[in-house]
């Protein structure tokens, strides 16, 4: 109980907040590199997932490779990235010391989540639906783009959403090669055996990853081509009815 007396003394103290190096500071920088990982992985991750997809080709292997970011410790790789001669443990603008390093590490922690929901999103869209865009005239780019990505993108956000709460999560690994973020505050306070203070950090990095969970799952749910309402009251055996495929496919490209 002294632990948690501790904690709540730390995190109820204002000057722990504010000034250089308080928790709202250190929230700040772990943002910072939590959506700039998150950007590169999207940006590096999405469009081969989602062609390949599109194509129904090439994703066992575009998933396998992604999937070795799973085998590999983020903090091993991370040793690895600042003993070497690049990207070492220099300063890169605000990310701080061995900020390079640790936005490469986030990065391809980054990718499995995203690379396998994005490509077995699209992978999974009805054959129907792609029959009935192909009985409208459609394009293979207009298909893709007004009926496969509109019905794959919550799953696709769903890719998105684990990768973002698991790398604010890892990021606080920065502070074992001296980096910013909150994890500062929670090696610190292990190290000094300050127990509260190294908890307090936790839970705010907790706290944080709720609060980005949850604004994922609202954007992902708005996402969703077909919106959700409460369902009535049926008679035991019964079914709902599903709209026409071509009914869905001129809803969701308009």
């Amino acid at each position: 109980m002294t632990v948690i007396s501790d904690a709540w003394t730390y995190l109820t103290t204002a000057s722990n907040w504010t000034g250089e190096g308080g928790m709202l500071q250190l929230m700040g920088q772990q943002l910072l590199l939590t959506v700039t990982a998150l950007l590169i992985a999207m940006l590096i991750g999405l469009p081969v997932a989602l062609w390949l997809g599109h194509l129904g080709r090439g994703g066992v292997l575009a998933i396998n490779v992604s999937n070795i970011g799973r085998a590999v410790p983020t903090f091993a790789l991370l040793a690895l990235l600042v003993v070497a001669d690049w990207p070492g443990t220099r300063g890169f603008g605000p990310y701080g010391r061995a900020g390079l390093a640790t936005i490469i590490a986030l990065t391809l922690f980054a990718l499995p989540p995203i690379i396998t929901a994005a490509n077995v999103a699209i992978r999974e869209v009805s054959p129907s639906v792609r029959q009935a865009a192909d009985g409208m005239g459609m394009t293979g780019w207009q298909k893709f783009w007004r009926v496969e990505l509109p019905i794959a993108a919550s799953l696709v956000m769903s890719g998105v959403r684990l990768a973002l709460v698991q790398v604010w999560a890892t990021a606080t690994i920065a502070a074992l090669v001296a980096g910013p973020g909150l994890g500062r505050v929670i090696t610190d306070g292990f190290y000094r055996t300050n127990y509260g203070k190294g908890i307090a950090g936790a839970v705010v990095v907790a706290a944080v990853a709720l609060v980005l969970e949850g604004l994922a799952a609202l954007a992902q749910r708005r996402l969703d081509p077909v919106p959700r309402e409460p369902s009535p009251k049926r008679h035991r055996g019964m079914s709902a009815t599903r709209p026409m495929v071509a009914e869905e496919i001129d809803a969701v490209g308009h």
